[in-house]
């Protein structure tokens, strides 16, 4: 489904700010994949998916997703087909507009009420009930309105309306409170097992990464490090990821707010 061979990108190459963010990268994503990656901060994490993205076209390597090169393709033709949620939750929505709107312009039929069948009107009803959040009762609301985890769980429901061929998650539940962020933890788990989704998950918590998905990987230093497949995580717990970590690059993980969120 994903496949990733040999990619690199260094930003302000020749400068004193050159950054090698992505060093001879390769991953393959077969169909159905949940993989759930972690690292420090500075590891590439979020940099690998602007480069699946088209945020920038890398230096070297290819990009293929479900059979086709898109190395070089423009990030508008590439968003038809990967979905993707931020840590902001403010961002993926228009705040201005509608509950409904939002969902017409996620179902690609235009963002105005006016051009909203019935049916469609039925089917956003039933969509959003299934998120058990109480949207299905507020659809004529600003979306600006919303709280954080409302416009996640929304976003989250925008982006698999027209399931993609890959759905990105770039720690989409970061900026909410533990509550919250585990309930829309859960429908994601719903939404991408529903869907049969291929999905990648950055996240800080490592117990979410051992409880989520059915491989995790772990990157250091704009590369994969370790790559743990579902056997090899049944029954892994946070201390033995660490030392796999530790294995894996040569040091131990290094950043505070990853080894706070094993405490859980």
């Amino acid at each position: 489904m994903l496949k990733i061979e040999h990619i690199s990108k260094t930003f302000n190459p020749g400068t004193v700010n050159e950054k090698q963010a992505i060093r001879d990268l390769s991953l393959n994503l077969e169909k159905g994949d949940f993989a759930t990656i972690i690292g420090s901060n500075g590891a590439g994490k979020s940099t690998l998916f602007n480069a699946i993205c088209g945020d920038f076209f890398t230096d070297s390597g290819v990009i293929m997703l479900d059979g086709q090169d898109i190395t070089f393709m423009p990030q508008h033709v590439r968003a038809k087909t990967i979905g993707r949620l931020y840590q902001d939750p403010m961002r993926g929505t228009a705040p201005g507009m509608t509950i409904e709107e939002n969902l017409a312009l996620a179902a690609g039929k235009g963002g105005w009420l006016s051009h909203v069948s019935r049916q469609e009107k039925e089917r956003f009803h039933e969509e959003l009930k299934l998120l058990d959040i109480g949207l299905e009762k507020r659809m004529t609301q600003p979306v600006g309105l919303l709280s954080g985890g409302q416009r996640q769980a929304l976003t989250l429901l925008m982006a698999t309306m027209n399931p993609p061929k890959l759905l990105l998650l770039d720690e989409h539940t970061a900026a909410l409170d533990p509550g919250t962020a585990e309930k829309v933890l859960n429908l994601t788990k719903r939404i991408v097992e529903e869907h049969q989704l291929t999905c990648l998950m950055i996240t800080h918590n490592m117990q979410s990464a051992l409880d989520l998905g059915n491989r995790i990987l772990m990157m250091d230093s704009g590369d994969i490090v370790l790559d743990i497949h579902e056997e090899e995580k049944k029954g892994l717990t946070v201390e033995g990821l660490l030392e796999k970590f530790k294995t894996g690059a040569g040091k131990m993980l290094d950043n505070d707010r990853i080894l706070l969120s094993g405490e859980k």
